[in-house]
């Protein structure tokens, strides 16, 4: 099966990639090892994320803000279990529209994990281990990200989790403990604070968002905090324990003396890596830099000149 475009990944870069290739009138195929289309945006990160984010404000606009407006409601409640649902649902008709989008533009869709056996030959293994090999005179490289952790951290999936496990928890925590205060970790800290449990938010840095402008992070801090969120900047975490149903974070704060928080949840938001296991660049030859993206030109051209790589794979904001 020959393509002019095999493109991997079908996150908001390869998916977009793959339509616009075959509006230009070429062969495309789309490659996702995953059963849902989208990438972690769609799936696992922006949509999901935003949705229990709208849920949880219509919550806490109901418990403070309704009676400013003359709306009078007799002691709001919720069902966490239903705000999961309707998330779920958000994240079903987009992925489905993607999909769409696939058959709408001709593109051939393939589910498994994609491999270079050369430069034009991408080989694709299912869950099931059945196996085949197409061929593509170039190849786009859109495998994305994923969350990234500390060393001496054990992500058991359960009580320390990422934000993938964050956006479906069994219940609602009593006190989420978030290390890391950039983007991830502040919107699902402050969905679970809207509902009512305790969070504290962990950061290296000396101030939360570090990377945005520093009057952005200090207003957002302000907001924050008087949602009720506590936040412990110029703190580095040092060990993280699972003991039953408690999570032990301990850190060290800038005077260098240790600190100990105590929690049912923590979530680890350091940030996110890109995502290269089980590509094969080594049988290809494609160079990646200290931190494992892709490197590329200014075309998003990689060093084997028929293969490129976009988004969160390469270097730059993700």
């Amino acid at each position: 099966m020959k393509y002019d475009i095999i493109v991997i990944g079908s996150g908001p870069g390869g998916y977009i990639s793959a339509v616009r290739a075959s509006q230009l009138g070429k062969k495309v195929a789309i490659i996702e090892k995953y059963a849902t289309l989208g990438g972690t945006c769609l799936n696992v990160g922006c949509i999901p994320s935003k949705a229990l984010l709208d849920s949880s404000h219509h919550y806490y606009d109901a418990i403070h803000h309704f009676e400013e407006h003359g709306i009078s409601v007799e002691k709001p409640s919720f069902d966490f279990g239903k705000m999961v649902e309707r998330k779920a649902k958000v994240v079903e008709t987009t992925t489905g529209g993607i999909k769409y989008l696939m058959d709408k533009n001709n593109i051939d869709v393939f589910e498994g994990l994609g491999s270079f056996e050369d430069k034009t030959h991408v080989k694709i293994t299912k869950n099931d281990g059945s196996s085949k090999v197409i061929e593509g005179t170039n190849i786009i490289i859109a495998t994305g990200s994923k969350p990234a952790t500390l060393p001496f951290i054990e992500i058991d999936k359960e009580r320390i989790i990422t934000s993938t496990e964050a956006l479906k928890l069994p219940e609602l925590p009593k006190h989420l403990i978030v290390i890391g205060g950039g983007v991830i970790g502040l919107e699902l800290g402050s969905v679970y604070k809207r509902l009512g449990a305790n969070v504290t938010v962990v950061e290296y840095a000396p101030k939360i968002t570090p990377t945005m402008d520093a009057d952005v992070s200090k207003e957002l801090q302000k907001v924050l905090k008087k949602q009720g969120i506590k936040f412990n900047v110029s703190h580095g975490v040092t060990a993280v324990e699972r003991k039953g149903d408690e999570i032990i974070v301990k850190a060290n704060n800038k005077k260098g003396e240790e600190v100990t928080f105590t929690g049912d949840y923590c979530l680890v938001a350091v940030g996110r890596k890109a995502y290269t296991e089980g590509l094969g660049l080594e049988k290809v030859g494609v160079e990646v830099n200290e931190r494992g993206q892709i490197s590329v030109n200014n075309h998003l051209q990689t060093n084997v000149s028929n293969i490129y790589a976009i988004g969160d794979v390469v270097k730059g904001a993700m």
